[in-house]
């Protein structure tokens, strides 16, 4: 598999969970390592405090993700952080800039298109959506055993050279109820953006990654690095692209990163 250089504008990253046993922080490391790019959003959940307050959990490479988004900072990266509910404590924060990482609670990002796009966590949203639902549909302790057998299967997988495949995604999406909180939860963010007089928004939250367009706004969910391993890039040309990244390759293929370099050179000539 290529492992060239991806640049782009924009990457929009969720729902990391640094310190749950449940992060693909691999996968998000091998991409924080080859791709250039002038601003980054950290868009929540990035640290899991709640998995941690239960059980101490941090290898190295959760470790060395936050060093690496800290290099990248330092070399010049606009690195913004919007706390999510996992990582609250921080939106508590009385410094808005912590090692050349910008904390905020919201943002609003204006694409190469001129494209409007409010950017935050999701959480925000949970008292009309009732976004835990889904959480009582099966059961926190189920859940707790998807997440385990899902953490044994990539295990196995890895063991016979598969790629990744999220057994919890997969279970999520049989309940046929979880669809439609998420669809609720979709019309909440349009509805938000809507009101402010914006082209869209972009949040996380919900682990489950789309671009979609809603009543003529702009939808964008980063996914996340428990179930999913996804996140939104904004190429040169303001475009938002979903990239799924797996067993430390990209499912997108070579053409299509190429594209994204493109743009940014024809960018730069112009």
């Amino acid at each position: 598999m290529p492992q060239a250089r991806l640049q782009a504008r924009t990457l929009f990253i969720s729902d990391v969970h640094l310190g749950s046993k449940d992060c693909k922080a691999e996968f998000l490391l091998h991409l924080l390592k080859r791709i250039e790019v002038e601003r980054l959003y950290l868009v929540g959940d990035i640290v899991d405090f709640w998995a941690m307050k239960k059980q101490m959990f941090w290898p190295a490479e959760h470790h060395q993700v936050l060093q690496q988004l800290l290099k990248m900072a330092k070399q010049g990266v606009e690195v913004i952080y919007i706390p999510g509910n996992h990582d609250e404590v921080m939106r508590k924060y009385r410094h808005p800039d912590v090692a050349s990482i910008r904390i905020q609670k919201q943002a609003i990002h204006t694409t190469a298109k001129n494209q409007r796009l409010l950017v935050m966590h999701g959480d925000a949203f949970d008292a009309e959506t009732c976004h835990s639902q889904w959480l009582s549909l099966i059961g926190d302790h189920l859940y707790d055993v998807v997440m385990f057998l899902n953490r044994q299967t990539h295990k196995l997988r890895k063991k016979f050279g598969h790629n990744y495949w999220s057994l919890a995604a997969y279970v999520k999406s049989q309940v046929g109820k979880v669809e439609q909180v998420i669809g609720h939860y979709r019309t909440a963010a349009v509805r938000e953006a809507t009101k402010r007089k914006l082209d869209g928004i972009i949040c996380g939250h919900i682990h489950r990654p789309e671009i979609t367009k809603t009543d003529g706004k702009l939808y964008v969910n980063t996914g996340d690095w428990v179930e999913n391993c996804t996140a939104i890039l904004e190429s040169a040309d303001g475009e938002l692209h979903l990239l799924r990244y797996t067993d430390a390759t990209m499912t997108k293929s070579a053409e299509e990163a190429q594209v994204l370099n493109r743009g940014r050179e024809q960018q730069h000539a112009t």
